[in-house]
């Protein structure tokens, strides 16, 4: 409804319903030539608005507008513009007169500013200029902050504010800056290209305590040299000892921050972010690449002293590569060292190093004396050798000579791989190896060598140094991977190939379509889901899957469960492969002789595995077709992407690779949500208020925490971990069979949280919903009356007998407590948790206190919602105090997860009829 009033009438008002009516269809009518010279003969230049009543114009407009009657509205608002002498003067004294315009959605304005915008194009001696013009701009600017963004350009280009004085556009921001209005201040300036004379530490900081990085993004997307200074403001947050609150005292009273949302780690993801978007040199943001690099280290000792699985080359290898000549960096390597009780190593590192005595932990400089002052022994050495007979003896070997391993880097070398490969009836084993970049910065993976095996023959392809070249010789290799891929005589092996091939597109441009042209491949991934659990048993020489936890010697030596191809092979061929050159930098040459190893055999087993599948298919359970070559089309649609850290792709609801394969199935038998107790990664936030909302009791990780702390709490509580992307694969090794769900990050929390339910077979009730507190996840609410808490609040200071007796109580109409709820059936859900109850005796009536002397926070209670006359009682979390209260929430809820809701068990104590 739109309420207008006019200063040539200000007894009148009028209430006119009003409907949208698009900009598409008021724009696509055509102002004829007829209807223009009627307008001008019918208007005479010297009349201002004679025989008119405004107000019956503005009825008029918005009669049409109502009933979607576009050509008489743009006739209408024409012809009053050609008998106007200042239309846009009239415009504003309508914008003054009403208010329907600072909302959200079209207005009547709105519409008379678009057509004005036309009609001014066609009249160009209407323009306003000098004095005139510049008192319109003064009494414009203040409605730019109030109206929505196509108005606001609109009165941008009508007013030509782009042109306006400079320093009082600038006045005006800083009127808008000191109001709090901040967001509109940044908009504003925009809108204006006013950002290269405005402060971006004043601009920005407030929009940044405010959550609002796109808006700060936008603010300086055209200006290189406020995206430098933005960034180096950013890096300052991030430096060793920095505490947001130096700068929120500066903005005492300013709503809507999110503090929460400013810590080290989403800093720095910004910055790493922010830097490659506008292609910035890294050293711009030193505190921030020095913490992303300290992240990976301690992510390198974690693997090499935790898991155990990275030799002690890749890792001296990648430690390196990451710090460089950075002494800060090298300090931390050794201060982590000693953390991690390896002072042997750390004193080892700092002797490399040169680090001097008296930066040192006191343990490590005594450590650095010794090793300095005595030889070392062959403890270490006879540990290495055996390291190496033990893992000979546990893991599945290349079967061939190390001879016929022939590592290819010139194209005429390569000739001799066509020669081999290029054979009609020809079977080839293809795998590819990049480095993983553990987030460094740059660090942009690109495949380094590409194995291609035949029977007692191995060619690994030096692809960095191969298109290096360039030119001829890199046309040449793209043709010979045209020609093997699309030859249907020649029969093509992979373990998720097509990761491998986009993989392969994203590092030379001149692969971008190879996946458009593939016959005759034949993905063992897909073979390896179809295996049956069954078949890890021990038959006919094969070894039984090992799921249970490790022994101490393997543990000692990094065997973790097996996964991917490695369990393929142990599955079939009855012994994993050695993965833990898995990690190794491969863009480093020369290649050491293990990563040569490693690359032959993950393209050779696959040939292993393929002539033992079809030879014995009846004895692993498969079908006699599940060797049947795929189609093409599986591969031109096929986008999954391989992880540079060589990580298999983690597992989504609806497609499961191999690296789940273990993972428990759906239960049989249902659970109650009562009984669902699981931990969400810092990533699945939105997931884990979801199922805490159906009753599960939930543990969700801070922004700030490491993913191992998942792990922790699944193992003290007994709880399924709920994780995504990379820390599946290693949080999945540190918990029980079932224990651990990769959830699609692809998909909406409300898509997941039924996704998560319906795999683990969990029952949801009516009587679970909003069970558990949605901050803090206790499960005890304290049931209190309306007439209690109006009690508690006047006893609190929070309501006054003069408030009450004055009416505040009552509603306003402004305030929407509860929008329409969505109707279940024909029927509305009342709220009746199924949770644990606090005797309202509990609670100390004076100091509104829990018995755990926590407060209750009746102080976020709005004082309109008392007056509500079908709202009987308020519920309160006996941990954290909060204050739920009945609303439409709660029907949305049910609306929304209405297909796992149980809703057949007595449901009538659970509904009311409308």
């Amino acid at each position: 409804w739109l309420t207008i009033s006019f200063p040539s009438s200000p007894q009148k008002r009028h209430l006119v319903r009003t409907e949208t009516v698009s900009l598409q269809q008021l724009s696509s009518v055509p102002v004829s030539a007829v209807h223009q010279s009627k307008m001008l003969e019918e208007s005479s230049p010297g009349e201002d608005f004679e025989g008119w009543d405004p107000l019956s114009l503005l009825e008029k407009l918005q009669a049409f507008l109502a009933k979607k009657e576009i050509e008489k509205f743009r006739e209408e608002i024409w012809l009053a513009f050609a008998t106007l002498k200042e239309p846009l003067e009239w415009l504003l004294d309508v914008m003054e007169a009403s208010s329907d315009w600072k909302g959200k959605g079209h207005s009547l304005a709105y519409y008379i500013a678009h057509e004005l915008q036309f009609w001014i194009k066609e009249h160009p001696d209407s323009h306003l200029s000098g004095l005139r013009l510049r008192k319109l701009q003064a009494r414009v600017f203040p409605m730019l902050a109030q109206c929505h963004i196509g108005l606001m350009d609109l009165l941008v280009s009508l007013y030509q504010l782009h042109a306006a004085d400079r320093s009082h556009l600038l006045g005006h921001i800083s009127c808008l800056y000191y109001e709090n209005k901040f967001k509109e201040a940044a908009i504003i300036s925009m809108k204006l290209k006013l950002q290269p004379d405005l402060e971006v530490e004043k601009m920005c900081v407030p929009l940044l305590l405010q959550d609002k990085m796109n808006l700060v993004e936008s603010y300086v997307e055209e200006y290189p040299d406020l995206q430098q200074q933005l960034l180096r403001l950013l890096d300052s947050w991030c430096e060793p000892g920095f505490r947001i609150e130096t700068i929120t005292r500066q903005y005492q009273g300013m709503a809507n921050m999110r503090l929460e949302k400013v810590h080290h780690k989403m800093l720095s993801k910004l910055i790493i972010r922010l830097l490659d978007k506008y292609s910035l040199d890294p050293a711009l943001c030193p505190n921030a690449i020095n913490q992303r690099h300290l992240g990976t280290l301690k992510y390198l000792l974690y693997k090499r002293f935790v898991e155990k699985t990275m030799t002690q080359e890749n890792w001296t290898d990648h430690v390196q590569d990451t710090i460089q000549d950075n002494r800060w960096l090298q300090e931390q390597l050794v201060q982590l060292l000693a953390h991690y009780c390896h002072l042997n190593a750390a004193a080892t590192w700092a002797l490399h190093y040169s680090l001097p005595e008296d930066s040192l932990p006191y343990q490590v400089a005594d450590e650095l004396k010794a090793l300095k002052s005595q030889e070392r022994d062959d403890t270490q050495k006879q540990k290495v050798a055996n390291c190496k007979e033990w893992r000979k003896d546990h893991y599945y070997q290349l079967p061939i000579p190390r001879e016929d391993i022939l590592f290819l880097s010139k194209w005429e070398e390569v000739q001799k791989c066509k020669e081999h490969v290029l054979q009609p009836g020809q079977v080839v084993g293809i795998d590819m190896e990049w480095r993983p970049s553990f987030g460094i910065v740059g660090g942009k993976s690109r495949v380094s060598v590409v194995q291609m095996a035949v029977h007692g023959r191995v060619f690994l392809l030096d692809i960095l140094q191969l298109l290096k070249q360039g030119g001829k010789d890199e046309e040449a290799l793209c043709t010979f991977f045209q020609t093997l891929f699309s030859d249907p005589s020649i029969t093509k092996l992979g373990y998720g190939i097509a990761g491998d091939l986009h993989s392969l597109a994203r590092s030379c441009t001149a692969f971008k379509d190879l996946d458009k042209h593939i016959y005759e491949v034949l993905d063992l991934l897909a073979v390896h889901k179809q295996l049956p659990k069954s078949s890890g048993v021990v038959k006919k020489g094969r070894r039984k899957v090992n799921v249970l936890p490790l022994e101490d010697e393997e543990a000692q030596y990094g065997m973790l469960p097996e996964k991917g191809l490695s369990l393929l092979v142990q599955h079939v061929l009855g012994k994993p492969l050695d993965k833990t050159e898995r990690l190794s930098n491969w863009e480093k040459r020369p290649l050491r002789e293990g990563q040569i190893l490693y690359a032959a055999l993950d393209a050779y087993c696959l040939l292993e595995i393929y002539t033992k599948l079809q030879n014995n298919l009846a004895d692993f359970g498969l079908n006699p077709d599940i060797l049947t070559l795929q189609p093409k089309k599986v591969y031109g649609e096929v986008k999954a992407k391989k992880l540079p850290s060589k990580q298999k792709m983690p597992p989504t609801c609806n497609e499961k690779p191999a690296a789940s394969v273990e993972e428990t199935p759906t239960p049989s038998v249902s659970i109650s949500v009562q009984d669902f107790h699981v931990v969400c990664d810092n990533m699945l936030q939105g997931l884990g208020r979801y199922l805490r909302c159906l009753g599960a009791d939930v543990r969700m990780l801070e922004n700030d925490d490491e993913h191992r702390k998942a792990a922790k709490l699944a193992r003290q509580e007994d709880r399924v971990i709920l994780t995504s992307g990379l820390p599946y694969q290693t949080l999945r090794s540190q918990v029980g069979e079932g224990k651990c769900f990769s959830v699609d990050c692809s998909e909406k929390a409300k898509e997941q949280a039924l996704r998560v339910l319906k795999h683990f077979n969990v029952q949801v009730t009516l009587a679970d919903v909003f069970s558990r507190c949605q901050v803090c996840n206790s499960n005890q609410y304290l049931k209190i009356s309306k007439e209690k808490m109006m009690q508690l609040m006047k006893q609190r200071g929070f309501l006054t007998d003069a408030e009450e007796a004055a009416g505040e109580l009552s509603e306003n109409p402004n305030v929407n407590f509860e929008a329409e709820t969505p109707e279940l059936s024909s029927r509305r859900p009342i709220y009746s948790p199924n949770c644990q109850w606090l005797e309202e005796s509990d609670l100390d009536i004076k100091s509104a206190l829990l018995p755990n002397g926590t407060s209750l926070k009746i102080e976020a209670i709005p004082l309109g919602l008392l007056s509500k006359e079908d709202l009987a009682y308020f519920y309160c979390c006996s941990h954290c105090g909060k204050v739920f209260w009945e609303g439409s929430h709660f029907g949305r809820v049910v609306s929304q997860f209405k297909e796992v809701l149980d809703l057949s068990e007595d449901s009538q104590s659970f509904y009311e009829q409308k």
